[in-house]
């Protein structure tokens, strides 16, 4: 193959950023892109299922997207080995879902449906009598998701232990107990 002396900067600068992308340090947070994407990709993946139910879309929000980065850090900064809700008195007014698995594995559009699969232990009740299994917690996620009063979302990642932690933030929250979802 021959190459071109004029391609050789680029491939070169090409090969630089990728190099930098993968020598990112445990710890190290993802803000959301300049084009947007991760933003376009979570609104997509959650909209999907509130599609499916002829329920308006989410919107993206940029300031539940700082107070999801802020969890998903500090989640970071123990580890990140392991999975905790922050207090409610920490999230006034935000309902939030967490998410965990190998770093640079996977892509927003699947941890997002990680949670929407759920939605095959979900049966249509009022709130916490929505599951086939009996247990909400196996398709809370899903309920926050397709939660009909909840019209922005705003989500983070983090990265530490070999894991990527994933955060999203949703106002109004939802899994409000005797209600339905939509």
């Amino acid at each position: 193959m021959k190459t071109h002396r004029s391609m050789l900067p680029a491939t070169l600068a090409a090969l630089c950023c990728c190099a930098a992308l993968l020598s990112l340090p445990a710890g190290t947070s993802y803000s959301d892109p300049p084009d947007g994407s991760m933003a376009a990709q979570a609104v997509a993946a959650h909209n999907r299922y509130r599609a499916e139910l002829g329920i308006p879309g989410l919107t993206w929000s940029q300031t539940l997207a700082e107070h999801a980065q802020v969890w998903a850090d500090h989640l970071a900064s123990i580890g990140g080995r392991s999975l905790m809700h922050s207090q409610n008195s920490e999230r006034p007014g935000e309902g939030e879902n967490l998410w965990m698995g190998t770093s640079g594995y996977y892509s927003v559009t699947q941890m997002v449906d990680t949670w929407g699969n759920e939605k095959q232990y979900y049966r249509d009740g009022v709130f916490p009598n929505v599951s086939t299994t009996g247990s909400w917690f196996q398709v809370g996620h899903y309920t926050q998701m397709i939660w009909r009063d909840t019209r922005e979302v705003g989500c983070a990642r983090a990265s530490a232990g070999g894991n990527d932690i994933f955060v999203c933030r949703y106002s109004p929250p939802g899994n409000y107990m005797g209600r339905k979802a939509y």
